[in-house]
C-alpha cells in the first residue's frame, strides 16, 4: 500500500507552489490522509522514530481546514518523512507551531488548486503519476541490499570475470585552439610553437579559439582545456569535444606541452593541438575497484527489482500503443547556436 502521507510530503517539499499536492490531497477517502498517518504509526517497528505514534493517538484531530482533518499522525508523518537535518529545524514548541500551519498552508491552497481545477492540467497530473510512480519503486526496492550489503564473494566473482575492464590503458589531457578556417589554424600554430609554456599557449588560445569555453573564467594555463581522452579506438576514452582526429593526433605527440605539428582538421573546424598530461596505464586490483562493483551490483539488483514489478503489472494490465499515431509526433530540434568568439 502506497504511504500517501509520504507522498504528499514529498510533494509539498518539491513543489512550493503546492498546486500538485491538491491532486493527492483529493483523492477520494483521504481524509488529510490519516489512514496514511495510522498505517505509518502501525509500521513503527520497521522504521521506529520519535515521533511514530500508535493508531488510537495518530487518528486524533489536530486541525480541522473547511472539511479535511489534520490528524496527529498526519504531522508525525510530516515529521517522520524528513531528512535528518529538517527534523531538526523542528524540536521547539514554536516551530512545530510553524509545521502545522505550513501543513494548513498547503491544505488550503490545495483545496483553492482543486476548485480552480488546477489538479486536470495534464502537466500537473503527469508530476502526480510520477510522484506516485516512485513511491511504488520505493517499496520494490525495500528488500535491495545496499552496495556494502553485496557479499564480498560475489564481489570477488564480478572482479574475476571482468579483469580487462580493470585495466587502464594510458590517457592523455588535450587542449585545443579551435578555428573555421585552416589559415588562422596554421597562424595559431606558428605562435604557439613560438609560445612554449602553459600560459603563452592560454593566451593564444583566448586570441584565436571559437571555442565557447576558450574565454571561461579559468586561469590562463588551463585555457582551451578539452578534457581527458584514451587511445583511439578505446570506448571508455571517447570524450564528445575531442573529435577522434584530435584524440589521434594527441597520441602522437611524445612530451606533456607538446603542440602537434600540423593543423587538424575535423568537422569544418581545425585544431591545433597540445598535449598537457599524460597518465600512466595502470591496472586496478581489487581493493580499488571493490566499492565501484559493489555500487554497479547493488544498481543492478534495484534495476531487477523494478523490472520485475513492470513484468508483473504488464502481467494484468493490457498495454496498447498506436505506433501510427506515435509515428506521426514531429518534434522540431532546436536550431544549434552559433559559435561564440571570433
Amino acid at each position: 500500500m502506497l504511504d500517501l502521507a509520504a507522498v504528499t510530503a514529498r510533494i509539498a517539499s518539491v513543489f512550493p507552489s503546492l498546486v500538485l499536492a491538491a491532486s493527492l490531497l483529493s483523492v477520494p477517502g483521504c481524509n488529510g490522509c490519516s489512514k496514511a498517518g495510522e498505517t505509518a504509526a502501525a509500521d513503527a517497528g520497521a522504521h521506529a522514530t520519535p515521533w511514530s505514534l500508535p493508531p488510537d493517538q495518530a487518528a486524533k484531530p489536530l486541525a480541522k481546514v473547511g472539511a479535511t482533518t489534520i490528524t496527529l499522525g498526519d504531522y508525525a508523518a510530516a515529521l517522520e518523512n524528513m531528512d535528518q537535518f529538517d527534523q531538526l529545524r523542528y524540536q521547539s514548541t514554536e516551530r512545530r507551531k510553524e509545521l502545522l500551519q505550513e501543513m494548513i498552508s498547503i491544505e488550503l491552497l490545495a483545496q483553492e488548486a482543486v476548485a480552480k481545477g488546477y489538479d486536470k492540467d495534464p502537466l500537473a497530473q503527469q508530476e502526480h503519476r510520477a510522484i506516485l510512480r516512485d513511491a511504488m519503486l520505493a517499496e520494490a526496492r525495500k528488500n535491495v541490499p545496499a552496495p556494502s550489503d553485496v557479499p564480498e564473494a560475489e564481489v570477488r566473482a564480478y572482479f574475476d570475470a571482468h579483469r580487462a575492464d580493470y585495466k587502464d590503458p594510458e590517457r592523455r589531457r588535450v587542449a585545443a585552439v579551435v578555428t573555421r578556417d585552416e589559415a588562422t589554424a596554421k597562424a595559431a600554430l606558428e605562435t604557439a610553437r613560438k609560445a612554449p609554456s602553459a600560459a603563452q599557449w592560454g593566451e593564444v588560445v583566448r586570441a584565436k579559439s571559437i571555442d565557447p569555453q576558450a574565454r571561461a573564467n579559468v586561469p590562463v594555463d588551463l585555457a582551451g582545456d578539452l578534457g581527458i581522452v584514451s587511445p583511439p579506438g578505446d570506448p571508455r576514452g571517447e570524450n564528445p569535444r575531442v573529435p577522434d582526429e584530435v584524440r589521434a593526433a594527441v597520441f602522437a605527440i611524445p612530451e606533456n606541452g607538446g603542440i602537434h605539428e600540423q593543423v587538424v582538421a575535423s568537422g569544418g573546424k581545425f585544431y591545433v593541438v597540445r598535449l598537457v598530461q599524460k597518465l600512466a596505464a595502470h591496472e586496478r586490483s581489487f581493493a580499488e575497484a571493490e566499492r565501484a562493483i559493489r555500487v554497479k551490483l547493488a544498481q543492478d539488483k534495484l534495476r531487477a527489482k523494478e523490472d520485475e514489478l513492470l513484468a508483473e503489472l504488464r502481467k494484468t494490465v493490457k498495454v496498447e500503443v498506436d505506433e501510427a499515431a506515435l509515428a506521426s509526433v514531429h518534434v522540431e530540434a532546436a536550431p544549434p547556436k552559433a559559435d561564440a568568439g571570433r
